[in-house]
């Protein structure tokens, strides 16, 4: 009996949720019951269409001239990771969720899959004898519920009865504001093997930052996929919604997923700190290859035509790649730490990325600076807001970059970068369509 099969006995699992990470970090796949899931499981029958892995945010498919998939009507079948299932809490009925990898059926896997991506990342960092490590910092909204896009958002009513208008950065009472949905989520993510560490108030109303404890790359990917889903649930269940949307409300900070990363060899030594506590030339080598591919690799960090609000001076997110010691300005910020810890945290990455895709992205910079032996630009002291921005203003100009990019190509594979290019390119397409409030506001009987 498989691991999967021993879990499901021993749950009692009435259903089976197999998870797949679209390109925006959207979970799809197909809920069953868990006899028919195991059936499936063993003859490779958990089909799904190859569509879905390049279906946009807003649900439709590239052009078919955009040639990124074989056919519309083209399956791929999904293989459970073992490693991945766990619980879901928030069911009365006794429910798993497993994320899956898709292949195609000569055994392949589907090149612009999102955890395969950063398995191809991770696997190019393993034939060095390398393993990168990751925590994320993951930054969301809680907002008052919706009904009609048209409205702004609001901060929602706290248990005091009132709502939240200043802000309170690492304010202890502004999160307890909130406690009972907070303790849920605790409690969702002890049954569910989330492994969260330090809740804290961001800069925002009513926005909030949960850390997670450092692990493989992989293995974070999961925790921050399944960790969003289970937020948003939580929020629901409180009568209030949770985004991870990079700029929600106009006025207010932007959300991140800072990514810090380190490396360590065979030995598990980390390999950005000489024995002497120095920054070693590896890590000086990642750093440069950060600098230079940041902006390159921007789809995948700000991937959404949003996220570029989020990236202005002053507001607590950065505008270029400089890097400077605890210098919250800078796009990389190396954190004061022991020779074990040495890392650098990528401060870039909106809350809205897919994080398999912003952790392949910036292993994928690192790598291609330590395997060419880069040389980074000098840290910097004081803001990094009187500096150039060089990172890209728009979704537009980040797509040119990106499908451009021969080293990135390279190590991310050509066809998903085909791919993040004609859905990203369908969706700006989809946004120019739409006229916004503030032209109708400024332009209708102004110009």
């Amino acid at each position: 009996m498989s691991v999967i099969e021993e879990f499901l006995k021993e749950h009692r699992i009435e259903e089976v949720e197999c998870l797949v990470p679209d390109m925006a970090g959207i979970a799809r796949g197909k809920i069953l019951p868990a006899q028919k899931f195991v059936q499936g499981m063993r003859n490779n029958g958990l089909r799904i269409p190859e569509a879905i892995f390049v279906q946009t945010v807003t649900g439709s498919y590239p052009p078919s001239d955009a040639g990124v998939i074989n056919a519309a009507t083209s399956d791929v079948y999904l293989v459970p990771d073992a490693e991945t299932i766990r619980l879901v809490p928030w069911y009365p009925e006794p429910t798993a969720q497993v994320i899956c990898d898709p292949y195609y059926f000569d055994g392949t896997p589907v090149p612009f899959a999102a955890r395969h991506v950063l398995k191809r990342v991770a696997e190019l960092f393993r034939a060095r004898k390398w393993t990168p490590l990751v925590a994320v910092e993951l930054e969301f909204y809680l907002v008052e519920r919706n009904d009609d896009p048209d409205y702004p958002l609001r901060p929602p009513v706290g248990r005091s009865g009132r709502r939240e208008t200043s802000r309170q950065a690492y304010g202890v009472d502004a999160v307890n504001e909130f406690d009972p949905m907070f303790e849920e989520i605790y409690d969702f993510c002890e049954a569910s093997r989330i492994d969260i560490d330090t809740l804290t108030h961001e800069a925002g109303a009513a926005q909030m930052e949960m850390n997670f404890n450092h692990g493989e790359a992989l293995e974070q990917a999961d925790e921050a996929f399944l960790f969003k889903r289970t937020v948003r649930e939580a929020g629901l269940r409180h009568k209030l919604f949770a985004t991870f949307m990079s700029k929600p409300m106009q006025g207010e900070p932007g959300s991140s997923m800072h990514i810090h990363q380190s490396v360590v060899d065979e030995t598990g030594r980390n390999i950005f700190s000489n024995r002497n506590g120095r920054d070693s030339r590896a890590f000086q080598a990642y750093i440069a290859g950060l600098q230079k591919h940041l902006p390159a690799v921007m789809p995948l960090f700000a991937p959404n035509v949003n996220s570029y609000r989020r990236l202005m001076p002053d507001t607590d997110a950065p505008i270029n790649t400089h890097w400077g010691y605890d210098n919250r300005t800078v796009g990389l910020r190396v954190p004061h730490s022991d020779r074990a810890s040495r890392r650098v945290e990528n401060r870039v990455p909106g809350a809205d990325a897919n994080p398999y895709l912003a952790i392949a992205g910036s292993l994928a910079c690192g790598y291609i600076g330590m395997t060419q032996n880069m040389k980074p630009r000098p840290p910097i002291e004081g803001s990094a807001y009187r500096l150039a921005h060089t990172l890209p203003r728009t979704l537009y100009d980040a797509l040119n970059r990106f499908s451009s990019s021969r080293p990135l190509k390279n190590v991310l594979g050509e066809s998903f970068i085909d791919a993040v290019w004609a859905v990203k390119q369908s969706e700006l397409d989809a946004y120019q369509q739409v006229i916004s409030s503030w032209e109708r506001e400024h332009l209708l009987l102004n110009v």
